[in-house]
């Protein structure tokens, strides 16, 4: 059977397709609202997911994955088909229950929420997402189906079914892989496209740090922090410096701290995960190649330590 065969099986049997309607992705996208929530203040904030323009659409499709990229005054795929694009992709991947905790994810509120107490902050946090989700079930309710939370998993289920969640295998992060994104974030330098190589650059790194994580059956802290990652892993893998070790090699190793800092910091100024504008920061391609090398070379060092 072809590989796109299987893409279409793949599609054809999962339940997340059932959110592939325009109803529910402009929903999902901060198309659709839903009255309003009153603080105790007074103050009211509109029942809606965080809207999302085309820049931040094709930021989180390439942070799952799938690179995107918007162009300032082209032509430009709807917002709907963004996100439906992202739907498919993520349910090829495995990764609808990951995409929808990304984006029911309490930071990606910030902005609404902000300016509020703490209590406050989170009783409109779980009222707000409480109710879109009931709305979105009240979509799925005729075909006899539900969204549902289980565990911190999102699960399409039929309405009253009790579902047990697998924990998930563990994608593996080898050598080969490293290569692979390497390779196509240089492709993208080569097409002068150095947010994509940036961005690529950040998801090796974080899918590194997050393997070798939970090779130690661990957690990772926070997936969307580079530095509180990398902190995990020193800490598991007693990566600090140390008094017996060559002070040379300490060197090195206290300079993997400004390396992770720099891709992090880049990537959330200047890669197309993030609709920036004017305060984009101009980068020529030796940096770009810097980037890529440096995130491509410290992939291959974090996979030693863990693997030997």
């Amino acid at each position: 059977m072809l590989k796109g065969d299987n893409s279409l099986n793949k599609q054809k049997d999962s339940p997340y397709e059932l959110l592939r309607t325009k109803e529910i992705i402009a929903i999902l996208d901060g198309d659709t609202k839903y009255g309003k929530y009153e603080f105790n203040d007074g103050t009211e904030l509109q029942i809606m997911m965080p809207y999302l323009s085309g820049p931040d659409l094709c930021g989180v499709s390439t942070l799952f994955g799938l690179p995107a990229t918007y162009s300032w005054g082209g032509v430009n795929l709807s917002r709907w088909q963004y996100l439906d694009n992202l739907m498919i992709h993520c349910i090829e991947e495995n990764r609808c229950s990951d995409l929808l905790a990304y984006l029911f994810d309490k930071k990606q509120f910030s902005k609404m929420l902000s300016g509020h107490e703490v209590d406050d902050i989170n009783a409109a946090y779980d009222h707000i997402t409480k109710s879109i989700i009931q709305e979105i079930n009240g979509v799925l309710f005729f075909g006899g189906n539900e969204l549902a939370i289980v565990g911190k998993q999102f699960i399409v289920k039929p309405i009253g079914s009790t579902v047990t969640v697998e924990v998930p295998k563990i994608k593996t992060i080898d050598r080969e892989y490293i290569k692979g994104i390497s390779t196509r974030a240089l492709d993208d330098v080569e097409q002068k496209n150095y947010d994509s190589a940036i961005t690529k650059s950040r998801t090796l790194l974080e899918e590194t740090f997050c393997y070798v994580i939970e090779l130690k059956n661990e957690t990772p802290s926070d997936s969307g922090d580079m530095a509180k990652l990398y902190k995990q892993v020193r800490t598991l893998y007693s990566m600090h410096t140390d008094a017996n070790t060559d002070r040379r090699i300490n060197t090195l190793l206290s300079g993997l701290n400004s390396i992770v800092s720099a891709i992090a910091e880049m990537r959330n100024k200047d890669s197309d995960a993030h609709g920036v504008g004017a305060n984009r920061i101009s980068i020529d391609e030796h940096h770009a190649r810097l980037f890529v090398n440096s995130a491509m070379t410290m992939a291959d060092f974090i996979l030693s330590v863990a693997t030997k």
